[in-house]
């Protein structure tokens, strides 16, 4: 796995999604319960930004049409989505926030 740079630990609020763009692939990264995660920004259900959402007990909701994703697996825990979203793995250095959206084999 190649992580990148998303942010700075110190730009996150708790529970406010932040948007990135890494290598091509929105990403919405959000620090809420002591933990950061990274997800793919985009709704499943309806091609919207997720970052625009609410974070709450660990998930995110879709703005939109009212869909939660779960920021640890990234799946719906009610329609209208039916189908998750990708996560992405994140490390945390000194203040940097590193996220990986690529597998290498």
């Amino acid at each position: 796995m190649t992580f990148v740079k998303a942010c700075a630990l110190s730009e996150l609020e708790d529970d406010t999604p932040k948007r990135v763009e890494l290598d091509g692939t929105p990403v919405s990264v959000v620090r809420t319960e002591g933990e950061v995660f990274a997800i793919n920004d985009i709704c499943s259900h309806a091609n919207v930004s997720l970052s625009e959402g609410e974070v709450e007990d660990c998930a995110i909701e879709c703005w939109l049409h009212g869909s939660s994703f779960d920021l640890r697996t990234g799946k719906p825990s009610g329609l209208p989505a039916t189908r998750p979203v990708p996560v992405y793995p994140v490390k945390i250095e000194g203040d940097d926030v590193l996220v990986s959206v690529t597998q290498e084999s």
